[in-house]
């Protein structure tokens, strides 16, 4: 049988697995996370999540729905920072842990929530894994939507890609026509996390989040990031910016340096087994 420990961040769910108790193949992962993920027939989350320790330190990697991995999950590394500090994997508030966005710190703090140093917001079109100019930035450009229209679109990279279009009403999107097709956008060739911003005042706005290889979801970290790396950018938006999602609120501020930080809680849900092999 294999342990799990479930997880959410405002409502974004993990299967967490231990790897430091456990080894788990490679090749296992993709498998489980489509078995485990399923809302039906599994124990249902937003992707699974390992936790891992070498040498160099503590390490997370986090694999979709759909049996893809991410390069980053801004909720479930909140998670992360929870579940190697209650397991004595980790001390002290400061937390280092590799991803594949890079090395990034997370931070505990008094009131139970954790703060993440997300790196620098990454802008052109190389960095994000764009078609076209490596050095260009796309900043509110018009994305054609399915039903013909045009919306201003500005991409960004958290680590992972992000494409944010603004709108006067986030409630009235079409979420699950708009999000798919847009998530298969030709300019992404690696896909791309959708997000509909509906700025209510420059400190305050709403998101709707279609992602890349798990669909709706209540919450998105790292695309709560880019909201508010593109409201800034556009000049609809403050550096500090409070993200109300539908699972709950992200605290982002993006410094002057463009270095990203994140802040919000981490919770348990449940822990159980499942059957190996």
């Amino acid at each position: 049988m294999i342990a799990f420990t479930k997880m959410h961040g405002i409502g974004n769910d993990f299967v967490m697995l231990d790897g430091i108790e456990r080894a788990f193949p490679d090749a296992s992962l993709p498998p489980l996370a489509r078995a485990m993920s399923d809302r039906r027939y599994g124990i249902g989350s937003d992707g699974i999540i390992l936790v891992d320790k070498d040498d160099a330190g503590l390490s997370m990697r986090m694999w979709n729905p759909d049996g893809s991995e991410s390069e980053m999950c801004g909720n479930g590394v909140r998670c992360f920072a929870k579940f190697v500090h209650d397991r004595h994997y980790a001390t002290g508030n400061f937390i280092p842990v590799e991803t594949g966005a890079g090395s990034l710190v997370l931070e505990l703090l008094e009131d139970g929530k954790v703060r993440v140093d997300m790196g620098k917001a990454r802008l052109t079109r190389g960095e994000i894994g764009m078609i076209g100019p490596p050095d260009q930035m796309v900043v509110d450009q018009p994305f054609l939507m399915p039903d013909g229209s045009t919306l201003p679109g500005t991409a960004v990279s958290m680590g992972n890609p992000h494409l944010v279009l603004f709108v006067d009403n986030a409630a009235s999107v079409p979420l699950e026509q708009w999000g798919p097709a847009l998530e298969r956008n030709e300019a992404f060739p690696n896909r791309v996390n959708v997000h509909f911003a509906m700025v209510e005042r420059p400190t305050s706005i709403v998101q709707r989040t279609w992602e890349r290889g798990a669909g709706a979801t209540l919450a998105c970290g790292t695309g709560a990031c880019a909201v508010g790396v593109a409201a800034f950018l556009t000049g609809r938006g403050a550096r500090e910016t409070s993200i109300r999602l539908p699972g709950g609120v992200l605290d982002i501020r993006y410094a002057e340096d463009g270095t990203v930080y994140m802040t919000g809680p981490a919770e348990y849900s449940f822990e159980g087994e499942w059957p190996a092999g």
